[in-house]
């Protein structure tokens, strides 16, 4: 796996080819080239040095070589602006895409909800209803593209305030027990005694709960557990979502905070799912100046947590 990762890196081209620059503008190609001529003129110089006893030669060749390193930096430099550039619009459109079919959608719930007071047959409730989960559907995706902006462009704008996570945790709690009845599964909260308040954004820490909750629901094939646990440990409050579902393959573990990505294993069992979820969840903790993480075994289980820290 190692050495599988070594030949990826070093295979240039297509890493070019990936983010679509010519040879000139890609850094990857770059890099290498600078440090190829980099020996390559630590070794003439030596040479020259050894074979010719004027010291106005080597000053001169000296002088060429870091020209030209110079040039091949600015050609560097080029090719990550164009990078930067490229991520910022994409961020930009991104969000401006989100917000711009925000109101549509949220205007079809409402007339969906209109609708569903009225009378009706039972076949149209039942259409109405699934029109209903997927306008839902499409919300929840454009909220997500928001946030994965607002993260990317540092903007969260999390307003703190005083909150008890054992009543947040609690609350819900209360939604997800109907959900893991129909799934056969078992949750449970364990908490210590009056846990302390954290000063965190109330709708941020809520966003990043039901994540950890929806996946730990989720991935559990047929009957299974979910333990919701808050300790404290030093001068941070620890809340740990651990379930027995099917765990984390070892060699997507250290993707799994990436954005879009999602285990191969997983698929098999959920194929909805953007893959956003814990990206997001990852950069409101951070944001809160907290900590997240998580342990897995494929097959046994994951236990995913994060601290966030007690403020006075």
């Amino acid at each position: 796996m190692f050495l599988k990762n070594i030949c990826q890196q070093l295979n240039f081209v297509a890493q070019c080819r990936r983010y679509h620059l010519p040879l000139w503008q890609c850094p990857n190609f770059l890099f290498l080239l600078t440090g190829l001529i980099t020996i390559l003129a630590m070794l003439s110089t030596y040479t020259i040095a050894v074979k010719y006893t004027e010291p106005e030669i080597v000053a001169l060749i000296v002088i060429s070589v870091t020209v030209f390193l110079i040039i091949i930096g600015h050609f560097i430099i080029q090719g990550f602006e164009k990078l930067a550039q490229a991520n910022q619009m994409k961020s930009e459109f991104v969000s401006i895409v989100s917000h711009q079919l925000r109101t549509p959608l949220t205007g079809i719930k409402w007339a969906i909800n209109l609708m569903t007071h009225q009378k009706a047959t039972k076949e149209e409730l039942e259409g109405l209803k699934d029109i209903k989960e997927n306008n839902q559907r499409m919300i929840n995706l454009v909220n997500d593209l928001l946030n994965v902006s607002r993260i990317e462009q540092g903007r969260l704008g999390l307003r703190s305030e005083k909150i008890s996570l054992e009543k947040l945790i609690q609350d819900l709690m209360k939604e997800y027990v109907t959900i893991a009845k129909a799934c056969n599964i078992q949750l449970s909260f364990e908490t210590v005694t009056n846990p302390p308040l954290v000063s965190v954004d109330p709708q941020g820490i809520e966003i990043v709960l039901r994540n950890l909750l929806d996946n730990a629901v989720r991935y559990i094939k047929g009957e299974g557990r979910v333990e919701i646990k808050l300790v404290k440990k030093n001068e941070f409050i620890r809340c740990e979502i651990k379930d027995d579902g099917v765990g984390i393959p070892i060699e997507d573990q250290r993707k799994i905070f990436q954005k879009f990505f999602r285990s191969r294993n997983v698929m098999k069992y959920q194929t909805e799912g953007t893959g956003l979820g814990l990206f997001i969840s990852k950069g409101i903790i951070r944001a809160s100046d907290g900590k997240i993480g998580f342990q897995s075994q494929e097959g046994k289980g994951s236990t995913f947590w994060f601290e966030l820290p007690i403020k006075a």
